[in-house]
């Protein structure tokens, strides 16, 4: 019923993978970067899966305390929101 959660978390998650691969790129290359608030608002607001694996991925914005904190606290929401409905007897599938 709420599969389109998880899709919108998987798009979105997408989107952020792709954005820190990009602004990495962009920074080796001294072109114009990603605003630091894009990356952030994108693994907040339901790509925190994207973002961890790119900065892993891409060795980005690994060195900056807030990126983890706030991509850890995207998780952590994200995954209350799932465990909540499917708590609530919704099914996601």
């Amino acid at each position: 019923m709420y599969i389109w959660l998880l899709y919108a978390y998987a798009g979105i998650s997408l989107i952020a993978l792709v954005a820190y691969g990009a602004d990495k790129w962009r920074a080796k290359r001294n072109r114009r970067r990603t605003p630091e608030s894009v990356l952030l608002g994108l693994g907040f607001f339901g790509g925190s899966v994207g973002a961890l694996l790119g900065m892993s991925l891409f060795r980005h914005k690994t060195r900056h305390c807030y990126f983890w904190a706030v991509n850890l606290l995207g998780l952590i929401w994200q995954a209350g929101v799932l465990l909540w409905l499917w708590k609530g007897g919704v099914r996601l599938f």
